[in-house]
């Protein structure tokens, strides 16, 4: 495939998996522009859009303020919604004071869910990272007390004989009346103003074109996928990839925010970050 090549960093999850597959596979051209896929979990990318080593990447909402300088937020590809939020989960129902003192595996620093945790129970103890997928073993083994999980973990957690002590995303839309915004794609700014509306816009036709024909990315999808049941996997689809995939539109937008706001009045990000979109 011939045109100018841009890195793609995207998780082996199947929202992701699910979103890019028509993108990156041809089935949707971008004006002159093909993508080199790399497959991470959200932490690493979260860090390599730190040192902004990524053309395209998605990223947790929780890591934008700090790469605005270097980065332009998109208004297709992300997860924002109702009812998907990260959950807290341990061996045992636990209560908020037990929770403060608790030692708790986190995804990653600087996570969406990481914030959240940050808001909802603000004296608890800075979290022990551990790549999400080792999380719930890890406290079923009794090596934390509890952990934060994310992804398709939701569905799975009761398989460990782990039970939700919170459900985060449940308390932001009960205190915002906002869905939750976990996940976002960011295009560098160096790529000028043109080719980032074409990679919005393309990858806004790959959301419409994995809708449209589901079937088209199931071998992607499968192939990526950490659980390897499929209906956990449509079950992450179905919840996580919905109309805000297409375009946050002004409420997804309001979410998002809303929640950088937050952030800035608990202290957890120093400065005001101004509208992240193009």
């Amino acid at each position: 495939m011939e045109g100018t090549a841009l890195t793609l960093g995207y998780s082996p999850c199947p929202n992701d998996t699910f979103i890019f597959d028509a993108l990156v596979h041809g089935r949707v051209e971008v004006d002159g522009l093909r993508f080199e896929e790399r497959l991470e979990d959200v932490e690493t990318l979260n860090r390599l859009a730190a040192d902004a080593a990524l053309d395209v990447t998605k990223i947790s909402y929780g890591a934008i303020p700090g790469l605005l300088r270097d980065y332009v937020l998109l208004r297709s590809g992300g997860a924002l919604g109702r009812g998907c939020g990260p959950l807290v989960v341990a061996r045992r129902e636990m209560d908020a004071d037990e929770l403060s003192r608790a030692r708790i595996a986190i995804p990653g620093r600087n996570t969406t869910a990481n914030l959240l945790l940050r808001l909802f129970a603000p004296d608890a103890a800075q979290g022990v990272e551990r790549v999400y997928s080792d999380i719930m073993p890890a406290v079923a083994r009794g090596e934390f007390d509890a952990g934060l999980i994310i992804h398709e973990s939701r569905f799975t957690y009761p398989r460990h004989g782990l039970v939700r002590v919170a459900d985060l995303g449940a308390w932001w839309e009960t205190t915002t009346g906002l869905p939750i915004p976990l996940g976002g794609i960011l295009a560098r700014r160096a790529l000028g103003d043109h080719a980032i509306r074409a990679v919005e816009d393309g990858i806004r036709r790959s959301v419409e074109f994995a809708f449209a024909h589901p079937e088209a990315s199931r071998p992607y999808v499968r192939a990526h996928a950490q659980e390897m049941d499929d209906a956990v996997t449509q079950q992450h689809i179905d919840l996580y990839v919905n109309r805000f995939s297409v375009d946050v539109e002004e409420e997804g937008a309001r979410a998002v925010e809303a929640l950088f706001a937050r952030a800035r009045e608990a202290g957890v990000t120093d400065a005001e970050v101004p509208s992240p979109f193009l």
